[in-house]
């Protein structure tokens, strides 16, 4: 039973991680700027979650049971969705002040973040093979960017963000995987979301972009912006994270960039070269190797 609970949850997750990897594109086709996108994101986000809560009844019956009680609790539901919200925040400010390329790369480095966090915070060992496979993985997304990091001093500011970015996603995996042990994924994002809606649209403003929406075709984005990398693929991630190590489901993320990648070859004409596609197969080599070195609950 708990190698079938097991299977699944790595099924979950990266099919949770391909729908997720559809986010920068739909944030492309977006008629708002950035941080409103993330607004209406997680707004939109907030009444499909309380629509399953009350149409689905395995997840809404043990989302109405298990009803967080406790300052502790409570606050690690908004630090959930508060890291997420800062996530996307230093994200999309990293974008404009340092190189894309940059901005990818230090976002990457999360499951670093995640397997140095365990360590500090929980005292969580990793397994040598684990570290062989992460290091695999994010030597292949090198690769696959077709770029180097190339500092400098008139984009600290930017990589620092971009840095910043890898650790409040480290943050949410972790948070969100402390509270799978005893929440349901539903009762974790109805209670997360509206902060992570609060939060971007406090960026949103202070940014000064445009919060009108002025398209049936642009409300069609932001719509499935939510529902689908929203509400079933960071769904079915934390969904995941009650049934495997943190540290294997930050590097198994890591195929995100894959699927992006091939996403955009497809729909923009973007150019994918043979050290692309080597940096692919090393990325999907490493998350093998770090499954086999991590620790089975």
């Amino acid at each position: 039973m708990a190698l079938r609970a097991e299977r699944a949850a790595i099924l979950a997750l990266f099919v949770g991680a391909v729908v997720t990897a559809f986010a920068p594109i739909l944030v492309r086709l977006s008629e708002v700027g950035p941080s409103p996108t993330a607004f209406y994101r997680f707004l939109l986000a907030v009444p499909v979650y309380w629509t399953l809560v009350l149409a689905v009844p395995v997840g809404g019956g043990r989302a109405a049971r298990d009803k967080p009680s406790g300052s502790r609790v409570h606050l690690l539901m908004a630090l959930a969705g508060a890291c997420l919200a800062g996530d996307m925040a230093a994200w999309h400010y990293s974008i404009h002040m340092t190189s894309v390329a940059n901005a990818t790369l230090l976002l990457n480095v999360t499951p670093a973040f995640v397997v140095l966090g365990g360590w500090l915070l929980f005292r969580t060992r990793v397994t040598g093979t684990f570290m062989l496979g992460l290091v695999t993985a994010m030597t292949g997304i090198l690769a696959l960017s077709g770029a180097s990091l190339a500092l400098s001093r008139t984009r600290f500011v930017g990589d620092l963000l971009g840095l910043v970015t890898a650790m409040f996603y480290a943050g949410y995996q972790m948070t969100v995987e402390r509270l799978r042990r005893r929440y349901s994924t539903l009762t974790i994002m109805i209670y997360a979301m509206p902060v992570s809606a609060m939060v971007t649209l406090a960026v949103a403003l202070l940014s000064g972009e445009t919060m009108a929406v002025l398209t049936p075709a642009g409300w069609a984005v932001l719509v499935a912006l939510a529902v689908g990398p929203q509400v079933l693929g960071q769904g079915l991630i934390a969904w995941a994270l009650a049934h495997l190590p943190v540290a294997f489901v930050s590097v198994s993320l890591l195929v995100q960039p894959i699927v992006a990648a091939t996403a955009a070859w497809l729909l923009f004409d973007e150019r994918i070269g043979a050290q692309q596609a080597l940096g692919a197969v090393a990325v999907l080599g490493g998350i093998a190797i770090a499954r086999r070195g991590s620790a089975r609950r």
